[in-house]
């Protein structure tokens, strides 16, 4: 076969679980070079085997396939699965690296799997939560009965850089200002999924899921087909749905995908959605507004724009509104927003309800606004802004996570038992001078799933970000983009931060 092409077809293999005794390596294939000869079981939930070493029945599939192969074989698979995402021009942008800022998003070759079961309560649970923060949004930008009842502190949503006063008063379509929904979810110790942050501005990663897909299930189609994976690849059709419903007539809509250009890191995933979407691909300067109504240059003239898909910040949306030296947006875009003569999604002013202060008080959010209890739980959260949680995120910054509310992609952190004596020493500094600014959580073990790195099958830590659509409904695609910490005991999934990816097979029963 040649280098670098994926199978089509292979022989299934047998079914029979394998097994090791508690604390040792995995040998599938005693006296043969199996690939789970590194492979430890520490104190994290591990996807593939139970604490006794027992293949869990999801992945014995899986395991018996991978009996069958050799270091090798793996190699080249996973070979194949790169190549296939150079050719596609699958990259991210790797800012502040002087060495390169385009790569190809490691992928790994082997699926994280998820039982039907879990899956239905991670539905329930992700449908509950985004219900409750649009209507949080919706509150804030109108009554604030939610700061009048004391559920939540004026203070923390007034005095968030992420709060658009510009927004007080603007309805939104169905009382729906997050329209995309990406959150992150990990499994403790237990092996319950657990909320770690919701990102509701302009979540990314979309893309890298549908690409993990394709090619994971040409490098192994006789488990994919056997195991009866749920599909996503309707997700590009059931976005389209879901900006097409914001208009107040659903036909003829028109839409455009809003980029800041060709040195985004996620420009991959805005020309990937927009051509499997069939609609504008549009930057700042391809768009202008007059008379309050927003069209797009096109070679045939200018066409009107109904909707727009931003994958721009809120800061430089609009040049006469946010920041003046923008040049990524439009200016009078807001006021044709405000008018009502153009749809943004997600809308402006999201990004306080995910900013990671208010993460903390989500599940009162829940309890307030549904008068039910949250199906899925937070990670324990210690708001800095208390002196008394202050303290003891400084006594104890070697043991706990200490992240900055509005940052993103693994930046503004500290991880304390990764840190160096100096590093913390540093980030008490930042925490003493500005406390307002960070949260702490404790260190989660990440759950750990297979994952093909050199020479063979080994442990890594992963979450998994979920992609939620909502409008006049809710939509989740059965799965979602798990990323996947490519180092040896890191728990940094970030792809800017040395992680990788994995497809997701969420199976029908």
């Amino acid at each position: 076969m040649q280098q670098g092409v994926l199978p089509h077809t292979e022989d299934f293999g047998g079914l029979e679980a394998g097994s090791l005794p508690a604390g040792a390596h995995v040998d599938a294939r005693p006296g043969r070079d199996a690939p789970y000869k590194a492979y430890d079981l520490g104190k994290a939930f591990d996807e593939m085997f139970a604490p006794d070493g027992v293949v869990r029945a999801p992945y014995q599939a899986l395991h018996a396939r991978l009996a069958t192969l050799d270091a090798e074989e793996l190699k080249r698979r996973q070979q194949a699965c790169e190549q296939s995402f150079l050719h596609q021009g699958i990259t991210f942008t790797v800012y502040h690296d002087t060495k390169a800022t385009e790569r190809i998003i490691p992928t790994d070759l082997l699926p994280r799997i998820v039982t039907a079961q879990d899956w239905e309560r991670v539905e329930r649970g992700l449908k509950q939560r985004v219900q409750a923060l649009n209507l949080f949004l919706a509150d804030i930008y109108s009554e604030g009965r939610v700061l009048k009842d004391g559920i939540v502190p004026r203070k923390l949503i007034y005095g968030s850089k992420h709060y658009r006063r510009e927004m007080r008063g603007l309805a939104v379509p169905h009382g729906a200002y997050v329209n995309v929904c990406g959150t992150d979810l990990i499994r403790n110790e237990s092996g319950n999924f657990v909320v770690l942050e919701d990102n509701l501005r302009v979540p990314s990663g979309v893309s890298y899921m549908l690409a993990n897909r394709d090619v994971v299930r040409r490098a192994f189609p006789g488990v994919f087909r056997a195991a009866q994976v749920r599909a996503i690849e309707h997700y590009p059709q059931q976005l389209l749905a879901t900006l097409k419903s914001l208009a107040p007539f659903h036909e003829d809509v028109s839409i455009a995908v809003l980029t800041p250009g060709v040195f985004n890191s996620a420009y991959f995933e805005h020309t990937f959605l927009a051509r499997q979407m069939g609609v504008e691909l549009v930057e700042g300067r391809d768009l202008l507004v007059n008379d309050n109504m927003v069209y797009a240059r096109t070679t045939s003239g200018l066409k009107r724009i109904d909707v727009i898909y931003r994958r721009v910040d809120d800061d430089f949306i609009d040049s006469l509104i946010f920041r003046e030296d923008s040049t990524l947006g439009v200016a009078g875009l807001f006021n044709a927003y405000r008018a009502g003569n153009v749809i943004i999604a997600n809308a402006l002013g999201t990004g306080v309800a995910d900013d990671k202060a208010v993460y903390a008080y989500v599940p009162r959010l829940i309890r307030y606004y549904l008068a039910e209890e949250p199906i899925l739980e937070n990670v324990e959260t210690f708001l800095c802004r208390e002196p008394r949680q202050l303290s003891h995120v400084l006594e104890n910054l070697d043991k706990l996570v200490v992240k900055a509310v509005g940052e993103s992609g693994g930046y503004g952190m500290l991880v304390g038992p990764h840190a160096t004596a100096a590093e913390i020493v540093s980030f008490a500094e930042k925490l003493k001078a500005d406390p307002e600014n960070y949260i702490a959580q404790p260190t989660i073990q990440l759950s750990t799933a297979p994952t093909f790195v050199e020479g063979g099958v080994e442990a890594r830590h992963v979450d998994l970000r979920p992609f939620i659509l909502h409008s006049d409904e809710t939509r989740i695609v059965p799965g979602g983009l798990t990323r996947v910490a490519l180092k040896r005991g890191s728990l940094v999934v970030n792809s800017s931060q040395g992680g990788g990816s994995k497809d997701t097979w969420v199976l029908s029963q």
